[in-house]
C-alpha cells in the first residue's frame, strides 16, 4: 500500500533498543525477574529478549516449567510489541490457576 493511500502518514520506524527497554520496564512491572537476557517467574524462566537491528528477537514459554519448552517470535513494531505483553499476561494468568 503506498503512503498516499495511508492519508501520506507512514507508521513511526521502529526502534528496537528503546522498545526493549520499554519491554523490560513492563516485565518488571509484571513481577517477572530480570536474569541475564531472561525473565523468571517463580525461578523459572518465562522469557527471553535478543535485541537486533530493527527486531526483538522473543522466546516465551509455553508452560511455567524448569526447562519450558519455547514458543519465538520477532517484535518488529509497536502493535507486535503489545501483542507479546497481552500474550504474556494471558500466559501468566493461566500459570496462576494451574499451580
Amino acid at each position: 500500500m503506498a503512503d498516499d493511500e495511508l492519508g501520506g502518514f507512514a507508521p513511526p520506524p521502529f526502534k528496537a533498543e528503546e522498545a526493549l527497554l520499554q519491554l523490560k520496564r513492563s516485565l518488571r512491572d509484571l513481577k517477572l525477574a530480570e536474569r541475564g537476557n531472561g525473565f523468571e517467574l517463580r525461578g523459572k524462566r518465562v522469557l527471553e529478549l535478543v535485541s537486533e537491528v530493527g527486531a526483538i528477537n522473543v522466546r516465551i514459554a509455553r508452560k511455567l516449567a524448569l526447562t519450558p519448552e519455547w514458543d519465538r517470535l520477532a517484535v518488529r513494531s509497536a502493535p507486535e510489541q503489545r501483542k507479546l505483553l497481552d500474550e504474556l499476561k494471558r500466559r501468566l494468568e493461566r500459570w496462576e490457576r494451574e499451580e
